[in-house]
């Protein structure tokens, strides 16, 4: 019995270690102030820092007026990946949103944020 106990612990300590993990360059990006209707689109990148495929399965935004784009293969160990986001500059104001990524890492769930202020003004493109 602590032979199998023994085993089932170093099993579970060892398969943790080598999990996919996401390492990201900012966890949030910050548009700073745009003009209403201008491009909207930025680009999460990270490096998948674990020993197996990074796989993501989905991305969930808190809102419709900002619409995730996320990688359909599988980000290899060492390799870098992109999620795409696109904010709907039509809005006038401040926004913070967040981002919930899910996937096979070993944080299952992951939150990743965009803020920024869309102004009126023509001349605060991006």
């Amino acid at each position: 019995m602590r032979t199998l106990i023994l085993f089932l612990v170093i099993y579970l300590v060892t398969n943790s270690m080598n999990a996919q993990e996401f390492k990201f360059v900012t966890e949030t990006i910050d548009y700073g102030k745009v003009a209403f209707n201008s491009e909207g689109k930025r680009t999460f990148e990270f490096t998948n820092i674990g020993a197996e495929p990074l796989l993501i399965k989905e991305i969930k935004s808190s809102c419709g007026c900002s619409v995730p784009k996320k990688p359909e293969k599988p980000i290899m160990p060492g390799k870098k990946g992109f999620i795409e986001i696109e904010y709907d500059t039509k809005r006038l104001g401040g926004f913070s949103k967040s981002l919930i990524i899910i996937s096979n890492a070993k944080e299952e769930r992951k939150l990743i944020k965009i803020k920024g202020l869309v102004e009126k003004k023509e001349n605060n493109k991006v």
